[in-house]
């Protein structure tokens, strides 16, 4: 008998159906990832599951046990005690008024556990990898990394049968992405706890589950040990994520190209009230390619990118632009987050428009032909930005910064916020603009999967220093420094090489 048996599990949000039929298990000490796109119905099964939205139909089998339909009262005896749940935001899912031993004491005392608990606190604490010193200090004093442990821990307070890991490394930079899922994987062979993870990420459900079931609009399109459906997947649906994933592609290396350099960047340095955020930074990107910095949280690659475009001035060094015109038309950047650089009072139109007007250029004949050139359709003019989805806003993030013709674009993780598919087609329209307009990219990431496809040169930060540098292939096939190697090793199997 599984542990978990869902069968025929349809939620309903009102007229809407976020979740059809769905039937899948969970045996114990197995690992079932659930993969899909946003609007898939993945997070909302996992919520279904430990009963944080209600079923409108089916059965949640636990143990054998029907627990759809149990009432908020009685799904509270199960959760923690039975079902632990890894939530997404660390950030949000932390109370920032109490410390992390108080929250994590918290989830012991509700079910009823009364002595011993700050002791039993701090051995929560050391067997996630966090010290004796965390238990009174509070969120905002955590990393990102630090605070989803502080969740984990809470999560296996009681050692439940079950974890609900739902987009438990989504925010996390790439190694420590790796150490959250090899705890959890720890975890999960010392205790034999089942595992089921959400994740729209397949790299690492590729890499970390024993089987798959892929969603899509609410319904599950086809599930199986892990190895099987990567190896021959049956629905197109599937064949065309594994298709879209950088993390799974096997796709050849961009070649190097020889052109006279656009963008030179010497000793670069940023201080921040004695801080060196960057420090003696030195590179240079070649007219029509594409660099890409890459480094985790904290490593100066957004600051040195603020300093190319002017929004930052530097401590001391020199960014050199070889293009004729003024600096602002030959220079535009791309956000990660198009909603919030898109002004929400005007329609697609007037956004695409203004850098036009602001340069005294082009009309409405011009705003309709960068639409055009962005593969969106020309009813989008007349739409405000909450109208579109997240890879249509970046698509009129893209167009607003070829408004001008420029000669550099800084894309700032301009993907990182994307499903895999619209990701996939946002790196397709950027290599063919590029091919089209001899476009240079400077592109910022902490994505090693995406870097690999898009890029011809890299440069690698650590701690404010560029600590390596070379073409995509040198550096990804060859790397010198062990903190690129270190960044390599925490990719899923088979990215790297």
């Amino acid at each position: 008998m599984a542990l978990l048996d869902v069968r025929d599990l349809s939620v309903s949000y009102g007229s809407r159906v976020a979740v059809a039929s769905s039937t899948f298990s969970v045996s114990a000490g197995e690992v079932v990832a659930v993969v899909g796109e946003s609007g898939s119905g993945k997070t909302t099964t996992a919520n279904a599951v430990i009963g944080l939205v209600p079923s409108s139909a089916g059965q949640i089998l636990l143990n054998g046990t029907d627990i759809a339909g149990w009432s908020s009262r009685r799904m509270r005896a199960i959760r923690g005690a039975q079902i632990g749940l890894i939530p997404q935001d660390p950030a949000n899912s932390l109370n920032p008024v109490k410390t992390v031993g108080a929250q994590i004491g918290e989830t012991l005392r509700i079910h009823g556990v009364r002595l011993d608990v700050r002791s039993r606190v701090i051995e929560l604490l050391e067997r996630v990898g966090l010290g004796i010193e965390h238990f009174r200090k509070y969120p905002h004093e955590l990393s990102g990394g630090m605070r989803q442990r502080v969740l984990i821990a809470s999560a296996i307070a009681l050692r439940p049968q079950l974890i609900i890991a739902d987009e438990p490394t989504s925010a996390l930079d790439v190694t420590v992405q790796r150490r959250i899922l090899d705890l959890i994987d720890d975890l999960r062979k010392e205790y034999g706890t089942a595992v089921l993870l959400v994740t729209h990420d397949l790299g690492v459900a590729a890499d970390r589950s024993d089987r798959l079931v892929v969603m899509k609009d609410g319904r599950i399109e086809e599930q199986g040990p892990t190895r099987e459906v990567l190896a021959t997947p049956s629905a197109s649906y599937t064949k065309q994520l594994l298709h879209d994933a950088p993390a799974l592609s096997a796709r050849p290396f961009r070649a190097p190209v020889e052109s006279e350099p656009i963008i030179v960047v010497r000793d670069l340095v940023k201080e921040f009230k004695g801080f060196r955020a960057v420090d003696n930074v030195s590179f240079e990107v070649r007219r029509g390619t594409t660099h890409a910095i890459v480094g985790e949280s904290g490593s100066g690659k957004t600051t040195t990118a603020r300093m190319i475009t002017r929004f930052e001035k530097p401590t001391s060094g020199e960014v050199t632009i070889h293009a004729d015109g003024a600096f602002r038309r030959n220079v535009q950047l791309v956000y990660q987050n198009p909603f919030g650089s898109l002004d929400p009072r005007q329609t697609i139109a007037e956004i695409v428009g203004e850098p036009l007007r602001n340069f005294k250029l082009g009309d409405r004949t011009t705003v309709a032909k960068l639409i055009e050139r962005v593969a969106l359709p020309s009813d989008v003019l007349g739409r405000k930005a909450r109208e579109l989805s997240g890879g249509q806003r970046q698509r009129v993030a893209i167009a607003r910064a070829l408004a001008v013709d420029p000669a550099v674009v800084v894309l700032d993780e301009a993907v990182s916020a994307l499903d895999v598919s619209v990701q996939a087609q946002i790196l397709d329209l950027l290599e063919t603009l590029q091919n089209d307009l001899g476009l240079t990219y400077l592109f910022i990431s902490h994505d090693l999967s995406v870097v690999r496809q898009i890029s011809h040169t890299v440069s690698v930060m650590n701690k404010g220093r560029i600590v390596e540098s070379g073409t995509t292939s040198q550096v990804f096939q060859d790397p010198q420094d062990d903190y690129t190697r270190e960044l390599l090793a925490a990719l899923p199997v088979g990215v790297a090489s």
